[in-house]
């Protein structure tokens, strides 16, 4: 049996390549410190399980979901936005309930695009973005992220053929792999563009909980004119540690909210109506879990910064998100450093070329391990003499 010629089409996963390089490593037997992950380390907070436990014991939950996801949790998406940004939710037109926002992201070209139409993708970015390019049948134009410009992309920088072909462009603050933060002007100039060139814009908002240096994260709604162009996505699995619950929700234009409820009535039928209501627990309860982790990773940040400067590793701290995009030593490129911190340090960290080809020159390292973890990662880096000190 072939596989289809839309599978064979497919991306190569990155990450799975990735953590098979590292379990090889362990199956050896070495102390791996694995800063490639970006799979959150802590527990989910104890609240959500047991709201997940007594959802759980109730029949009514071993039934069919809604197809559109329960109300409980629309309306707590609502809530938490208007508490959260003083951004106003329909939860009947303006939500729709995501198995994890990866299928968000992925299925969203197949709902608003048609086969050979254009969208626009950040580069570096979150490689899965390809997928739905690949399955969408679509075309796509990169959008160069360089730290001169905070790796915020620069919209005149783009030709005019590109513009006025792109029907779709995708964002995400703070970003993965950078770690850069978006502004309000940022945001609102976005939305002027989009609305002139007739462009739908998904917000992927994966790590806006994670702020550092008392900075929230701005949702991209925020900005005027946001939801008349666009839509953002928000996943649980960051803010609460709970990856592998897989749930999420997308809010904004209720067009294009429409639309990924439509697909999705013909891939889905929702998600585990138990975990839909721990879902709906983590979002209204207190914040004071979220608030802790952030703090957690922040002091993580400034323990990898401080002993990468230590060694004479000129890096710049991550503004958010749980990664730092640090530079590679001259005469390597991405992939053979990260090679060579796992040959000879048993260090794993994702090669930047990975995320596209403005990622060469960067590797990505996950704020995902204790700090005397990170330390003794720093630690074995400096014995490679790779750094001037």
């Amino acid at each position: 049996m072939e596989f289809s010629k839309k599978l064979q089409q497919l991306p190569t996963q990155f990450f799975a390549a990735l953590v098979q390089k590292v379990n090889s490593a362990l199956a050896e037997g070495r102390d791996v410190i694995n800063l490639g992950q970006g799979n959150p380390d802590q527990p989910t907070p104890q609240h959500v399980i047991k709201a997940l436990q007594e959802a759980a014991e109730n029949p009514q939950n071993h039934k069919y979901s809604p197809f559109r996801g329960l109300v409980e949790l629309r309306q707590a998406a609502a809530d938490f936005y208007k508490r959260e940004y003083n951004v106003d939710i329909d939860p009947e037109t303006e939500v729709a309930i995501l198995g994890g926002t990866k299928i968000g992201l992925v299925e969203l070209p197949l709902a608003v695009l048609n086969p050979g139409d254009t969208m626009l993708l950040p580069d570096p970015g979150y490689p899965d973005y390809l997928s739905g390019v690949v399955l969408g049948d679509v075309n796509f134009e990169v959008m160069p992220l360089f730290a001169e410009n905070d790796f915020l992309p620069d919209y005149h920088a783009l030709s005019d053929d590109v513009k006025e072909k792109a029907k779709l462009l995708y964002l995400n603050y703070p970003n993965n792999p950078t770690g850069g933060t978006a502004t309000l002007e940022f945001f609102e100039e976005t939305a002027r563009f989009a609305k002139e060139h007739n462009i739908i814009v998904s917000h992927d908002f994966a790590y806006g909980a994670i702020g550092f240096d008392g900075k929230k994260p701005i949702s991209f709604l925020q900005a005027e004119g946001a939801k008349e162009v666009g839509i953002e996505m928000y996943t649980l699995s960051k803010t609460y540690n709970m990856a592998g619950w897989r749930i999420g929700f997308a809010v904004g234009n209720a067009d294009i909210v429409a639309a990924i409820n439509l697909i999705q009535d013909h891939l889905f039928c929702s998600q585990f109506p138990a975990v839909q209501q721990a879902a709906a627990v983590a979002l209204t309860a207190s914040q004071d879990c979220a608030n802790t982790l952030r703090a957690t990773y922040e002091r993580r940040r400034n323990v990898l910064i401080e002993e990468a400067q230590r060694i004479g590793w000129q890096v710049t701290a991550p503004k958010g998100s749980f990664f730092a995009w640090l530079p590679v030593p001259l005469g390597y490129t991405s992939e053979q450093f990260a090679d060579v911190l796992l040959d000879k340090a048993d260090i794993a960290v994702a090669a930047g070329n990975g995320f596209g080809q403005y990622g060469e020159g960067y590797v990505r390292v996950g704020l995902l391990v204790s700090e005397e973890r990170l330390r003794e990662a720093v630690s074995r880096i400096e014995k490679l003499n790779l750094f001037n000190s």
